[in-house]
């Protein structure tokens, strides 16, 4: 199969992974045509998602019985093991269906990559946003792999203080976002197996129910830390309307009230979160998703 990858693709692997993302991304379309094959099944390519997602290459593909399906294909270090664990763990309750796997690939239930929650009005998008999430916080399979929330956070925290250290401007909200970390993680509420990277982008339409979820970035830990980054979607028409704050603060309150999650738990991880992505933007160089999102974390 020739193709070429997506750019968002090559641009995001480049970002996260350097040159080890190089070596993967040269080696894509050979990979391509073995997980074509090492499901078990032997599958037809139609054509590449685009422009797809950070992480992976999906390739709309049709099963031997003309079963429309979607295949993954992720490298090693975005942990595509675990989100078979997820998967299998959820069995489409919630999530999409896993239909087989293979080394490094996994075979999906097709969606409609098209069309996400953010197709939808805001507070539509949110509600149903809201009733998806909550299916999947279910109590995590016995002697699994995945990371809490705790060791997540933990690992993210060495370079905020370094792009503060580079941009002293930054150094009181990334403090102050530190701090909160500390308090939220020295007493966790519960243990639930997380989505991760939960937003509206990640919930698209299917057949077998209305909206299902992709994507998972898995670990355990509490909801609130799960609903944080859904909190700032569609960041860039919050930042862009003058009520944008104020809204922000009500989405803290709403989301928390409806999903029974405790708000400063929410509004704490809300605030770790955005600064955390608004640092790693920067320090990448997209800087105006950065600016963007330190401003949003700036409301808080």
């Amino acid at each position: 199969m020739g193709f070429e990858p997506p750019q968002r693709l090559v641009r995001a692997l480049g970002e996260s992974y350097g040159d080890a993302a190089d070596d993967w991304l040269a080696r894509l379309p050979a990979l391509t045509g073995e997980a074509l094959s090492s499901t078990g099944q032997e599958l037809a390519a139609e054509r590449v998602v685009a422009p797809g997602g950070r992480s992976s290459l999906v390739v709309l593909v049709t099963r031997p019985d003309g079963t429309p399906a979607a295949l993954k294909i992720a490298p090693p270090a975005a942990a595509p093991d675990l989100e078979r664990a997820a998967l299998a763990h959820w069995n489409g309750w919630g999530a999409v269906r896993l239909l087989a796997d293979g080394p490094g690939a996994l075979l999906l239930e097709r969606l409609h990559p098209e069309v996400s929650l953010r197709s939808l009005p805001e507070a539509k998008a949110l509600l149903e946003a809201a009733g998806t999430v909550r299916r999947l916080w279910v109590e995590p399979p016995a002697g699994h792999g995945f990371e809490t929330v705790a060791d997540r956070t933990a690992r993210r925290t060495g370079p905020m203080r370094a792009c503060a250290a580079a941009d002293p401007s930054l150094e009181p909200l990334v403090a102050a976002a530190l701090a909160t970390r500390e308090e939220l993680v020295a007493h966790s509420p519960e243990l639930l197996l997380l989505h991760g990277n939960f937003r509206q982008s990640k919930v698209l339409a299917g057949e077998r129910a209305p909206w299902l979820t992709v994507g998972p970035e898995p670990l355990v830990g509490e909801r609130a830390y799960d609903l944080a980054r859904l909190v700032r979607d569609r960041v860039e028409d919050l930042i862009a309307s003058p009520g944008g704050a104020a809204t922000a603060r009500r989405r803290i309150r709403k989301l928390a009230d409806a999903l029974d999650v405790d708000r400063e738990r929410l509004h704490g991880w809300t605030l770790f979160r955005a600064v955390e992505s608004g640092t790693r933007a920067l320090a990448v160089g997209r800087r105006q998703e950065g600016e963007l999102t330190l401003e949003f974390a700036g409301w808080l």
